[in-house]
């Protein structure tokens, strides 16, 4: 079961990608992630309703846990004000690869962080997905967005190091925290920082790109918050694999891979659907070595 939900999850953050590119593309980037963060915390609003019911406010009622999870809030925020700009001018088939390698820096970053150990398969799979950026990296080159010249591969590349990092803090909240709350109150608070931050932006209105009302902006909030709900509820079932759940999420990838090779005729599909396979070769490799710790 908790395969299939993580199954679930990775195919909702497919379509996230899909929508988030369709909401962006010719839009004003700042509002339509406030607008998602927005709806994002009202779509979780019913868990702030059945706390209050209950007497609490969440979190275990601490001004700490409120501080953590505002810290997880400005991380979150920042990679997705990085991710947004960079999936507006990157073809979804260079973005979405460099995102998927997602977990290969989760591992690098637990052993740094946690002091964790890994096995030589899984080590093998990190170099396959060290060599899956470096030639998506070669590729993006020949399409005009080289590392020396492009601000926004470097800004998806800081995207999904600052998405590794929310992982790894994602490992410390849910061990102290209900998971519901915590992705309640970080999306209360990402709301509130972004309704700054957009306010801040658009004083200069006059030279920002004019904001168009699409309604796959919400798409963004819903098909995110199934994704995370599916997630967490994974998490919480017998037997369940955080670094399994994680790495099949990263299968997201082939949603808008395949939208930006169909239907946005994006350019060199079959050298990045080489690079995807490498990158695929890495996951497989990791959740092999995964299994083999247990």
């Amino acid at each position: 079961m908790w395969i299939f939900l993580a199954l679930l999850s990775a195919l909702g953050l497919g379509f996230y990608d899909v929508m988030k590119k369709l909401s962006v593309r010719d839009n004003n980037v700042p509002v339509v992630l406030w607008l998602n963060t927005l709806f994002g915390t009202l779509l979780m609003s019913p868990v702030l309703i059945e706390l209050l019911r209950s007497g609490h406010i969440g979190l275990d009622d601490s001004f700490e846990g409120h501080i953590l999870i505002g810290i997880k809030a400005v991380i979150v925020l920042s990679s997705w004000i990085l991710g947004y700009f960079a999936i507006k001018h990157l073809p979804l088939t260079i973005q979405g690869p460099i995102n998927a390698s997602r977990p290969v820096l989760v591992l690098v970053g637990a052993i740094v962080v946690y002091g964790e150990h890994l096995n030589a398969v899984q080590w093998l799979g990190i170099l396959f997905g060290f060599l899956s950026l470096f030639l998506i990296s070669r590729i993006g080159g020949k399409e005009g967005f080289s590392m020396k010249r492009s601000r926004w591969l470097w800004m998806t590349i800081g995207a999904t190091l600052l998405g590794a990092v929310s992982a790894l803090y994602d490992k410390f909240l849910v061990g102290r925290y209900n998971p519901l709350e915590v992705q309640f109150w970080y999306s209360f608070y990402q709301m509130l920082l972004m309704s700054v931050i957009a306010a801040m932006l658009l004083k200069g209105r006059h030279a920002t790109t004019p904001f168009k009302w699409r309604w796959t902006i919400v798409g963004i909030s819903c098909f995110l918050t199934a994704a995370d709900i599916a997630y967490f509820y994974a998490l919480s079932l017998p037997g369940a694999m955080i670094a399994v759940v994680s790495m099949i999420r990263r299968g997201s990838v082939f949603v808008p891979f395949l939208y930006g090779a169909l239907v946005l005729h994006e350019r060199n599909v079959k050298a990045k659907l080489i690079d995807l396979s490498i990158l695929v070769v890495s996951l497989i490799l990791l959740i092999i070595g995964s299994n083999l710790d247990i």
